[in-house]
């Protein structure tokens, strides 16, 4: 006599090929964010699904909102499968949209090639991956014709690399979907219950323009914005003093990504831009935070005669902190994922930040596991090549698949 977890298994065995050519479709239809023109894999997610009897509610955001977030469109979708009027319902959260693909790659990026047991793409780990293991472990579930209670929503958003705003943070303005537990897009070989924040600011230093050979009639606001960057910088030596009591998250980090001025190479430059990605770790608040990086960039503006400085917040995502109420999840993904990978399956957090916070500031208890590898590191998400195992997008179809009946069995 089989027992219901061998039967999952079974059933995800069965039809894994069909998910991993699901995956394959998934990849083949870019998500570039930028641009953000992302409505059309959702029409092709909603297509595929279709075809295997789940209905995606599909809810675009209007164009206005989209565009003045920097992006050219976004369909976000939702599946509703309820199973009975009691229960808890749980939300199983994915991002489509990723990162361009930049340069270095040896498989194409849009080919969902599979090689040396993995499949190479853009958002093969992170996360289209999930869009299948979370797809495949319902359908499993209702293979097994097993009394239910509550329900399942697939949540297949397309705002994760802006922030998550315009992805579930949409869909929860508007009240279209509100679960008691949420399971996010993650890796295999840990839940994670906590992540960083992020505040992200763009600061505009100002000077004067002038010609090159007679550079004192002007003021050079790159000369302003080193001593600025120099002071954001040393900065980071004195996070390292701060530590966090998480797991997985050790201090507040300062990152300078991108900068530009000037106007060609005889001209003082009379304007600088940069843009600057401050993690925060859970125990810190991010107003506090927000106003001490001001107060540096401000204090060392002001050392330099005749520098003006704008500076503009982009984004403020909050940590998340678990929830009370996540332990039955974490303790499940936890039990079968050391079954299913024989080896233990640390609950931490990860210096990363996500849309899950979306739901934890809503009240809402969500983890962080799906399918990939032991870290970014190994999956190359955001670099070239990159990859997710089959294996583990095998076995964590499974693990998500067990936790969700042992979460919904009718007892």
């Amino acid at each position: 006599m089989t027992t219901p977890y061998e039967q999952l298994d079974a059933w995800i065995d069965a039809h894994f090929d069909e998910q991993v050519r699901f995956l394959q479709e998934l990849v083949r239809v870019p998500t570039d964010t930028p641009p953000g023109n992302n409505a059309p894999h959702a029409d092709r997610t909603a297509e595929l699904l279709a075809a295997m009897g789940l209905q995606a509610e599909k809810h675009s955001v209007p164009a206005s909102e989209v565009q003045a977030a920097g992006m050219q469109s976004i369909t976000n979708l939702v599946v509703r499968r309820p199973y009975s009027a009691g229960g808890i319902t749980i939300g199983l959260n994915a991002h489509g949209d990723v990162v361009p693909p930049g340069e270095g790659w040896t498989h194409d990026p849009y080919g969902g090639e599979i090689a040396d047991g993995n499949m190479y793409g853009r958002a093969t780990a992170v996360s289209k991956s999930d869009f299948s293991s979370y797809t495949f472990a319902v359908r499993a579930l209702e293979s097994l014709g097993l009394p239910l209670e509550g329900g399942v929503e697939l949540l297949f958003t397309y705002d994760e690399e802006f922030g998550g705003e315009l992805g579930p943070g949409w869909l929860l303005e508007k009240g279209l979907t509100k679960p008691d537990l949420l399971l996010a897009a993650g890796f295999s070989y840990q839940v994670i219950t906590a992540h960083n924040g992020c505040l992200q600011m763009e600061v505009t230093v100002h000077g004067k323009m002038a010609h090159a050979a007679i550079p004192e009639s002007g003021v050079d606001a790159l000369q302003g914005a080193v001593h600025i960057l120099n002071a954001l910088y040393a900065q980071n030596t004195l996070y390292k003093q701060v530590t966090s009591g998480v797991e997985g998250i050790n201090h507040p980090y300062l990152n300078v990504g991108r900068i530009e001025g000037g106007t060609n190479t005889n001209v003082v430059p009379g304007k600088v831009v940069f843009k600057l990605d401050r993690r925060m770790i859970p125990e810190e608040t991010p107003a506090e935070v927000e106003a001490s990086i001001r107060k540096v960039i401000a204090d060392a503006a002001a050392q330099v005669p005749g520098i003006s400085v704008d500076i503009k917040r982009l984004l403020l995502a909050n940590s998340m902190r678990p929830l009370a109420g996540n332990q039955p999840l974490v303790d499940a993904l936890q039990k079968h994922g050391e079954a299913l990978f024989g080896e233990p399956i640390p609950a931490m957090g990860t210096p990363l930040y996500t849309d899950v916070r979306l739901f934890s500031e809503r009240g809402i208890p969500g983890v962080i596991y799906g399918a990939g590898p032991r870290t970014v590191l190994e999956s190359h998400a955001k670099r070239a090549d990159e990859r997710v195992s089959l294996d583990d997008l095998r076995k964590a179809t499974k693990v998500v698949a067990r936790t969700l009946l042992d979460m919904l069995q009718a007892h």
